[in-house]
């Protein structure tokens, strides 16, 4: 089975964990997750963890989104989005360049942000978008998020496309909505495409249709190594003896280098790899000069 992250081009109309039942099906992949769901209606950068790589996904999912999108103004819908019935229409006020970016700069920084009610957020046990299904609309606690830039790429007269980098847990949704009734109007997202999600920036995405010729030729899928995503994380190396103690659950002799994780207080968290250099895992600092393990790879 292979392991490894793959930076997956998913396209338009098919959900997160319909590309990701692809995938597993053409790399015979039986253990895999999605780190972070896009709707039907997205588009691009869906990291698929497969293997023991998904014992690291929740660092995936912590790190920040990068967002293309188009909100079309004038006309909202009970999704947020172009699929959704809709349920409200207004007038659009003449776009300035100036106003606009008034009403952009409005919303950088932290900020609110209630869940839509056809999200995957559970509530009771139960997805909101199964309750919205079925007529209910219930009250959402509101989530800090931040956005670090939001720039416009093109202006019509009842439609903007804009670029945010923003943190995890953001709606595009949402904010198409905030934006359109903070330029007095309504709105919704008509186009969404994830450009990036941090640390994978610069590395290039894989679709659907390549790697169906890749596997049907009998290549090797590119996939990134399950450390890729921690290398804020300082590195340790072991000697065969403490790897093979470590692995017992036992803390081991080492020297911890300085911390650079941000939040982690006295659990400072560290990447652990034996004399060969093979990545063992996830470690916790036991002092300035041991580690415990905390999440191993089965390798």
């Amino acid at each position: 089975m292979p392991s490894g992250i793959l930076l997956l081009d998913k396209p338009l109309g098919l959900s997160s964990n319909g590309a990701l039942q692809r995938v597993r099906r053409l790399l015979a992949g039986e253990k895999a997750g999605h780190a972070g769901s896009l709707d039907p209606l997205a588009t691009g950068m869906l990291p698929i963890c497969l293997g023991e790589a998904t014992k690291i996904a929740g660092d995936i999912v912590a790190g920040a989104k990068r967002y293309q999108f188009t909100v079309a103004l004038g006309v909202r819908t009970a999704t947020g989005d172009a699929e959704g019935e809709v349920t409200e229409e207004a007038p659009v006020p003449a776009l300035t360049r100036a106003g606009v970016a008034t009403v952009l700069g409005a919303f950088l920084g932290p900020r609110a942000q209630v869940p839509p009610m056809y999200s995957a957020v559970k509530q009771g046990g139960a997805p909101l978008y199964r309750l919205a299904r079925a007529g209910l609309i219930v009250e959402r606690a509101a989530r800090t998020i931040e956005l670090h830039e939001l720039v416009v790429l093109a202006r019509g007269a009842d439609s903007l496309e804009l670029e945010t980098r923003c943190s995890k847990g953001t709606y595009v949704r949402v904010l198409a909505e905030e934006i359109a009734a903070a330029l007095g109007t309504v709105g919704h997202v008509s186009a969404l495409r994830r450009l990036a999600v941090e640390p994978f920036g610069s590395e290039p995405m894989q679709t659907l249709e390549s790697l169906e010729r890749t596997c049907a030729a009998g290549g090797e899928a590119r996939l990134l190594p399950a450390d890729y995503p921690l290398r804020h994380l300082p590195a340790v190396h072991l000697t065969a003896a403490d790897a093979a103690r470590l692995r017992k659950g036992q803390a081991v002799p080492a020297e911890v280098p300085a911390a650079n994780d941000p939040g982690a207080g006295e659990a400072q968290r560290l990447r652990l790899y034996d004399e060969a250099g093979s990545f063992l895992g996830i470690g916790i600092a036991a002092g300035a000069h041991a580690v415990r393990p905390r999440r191993l790879l089965n390798t």
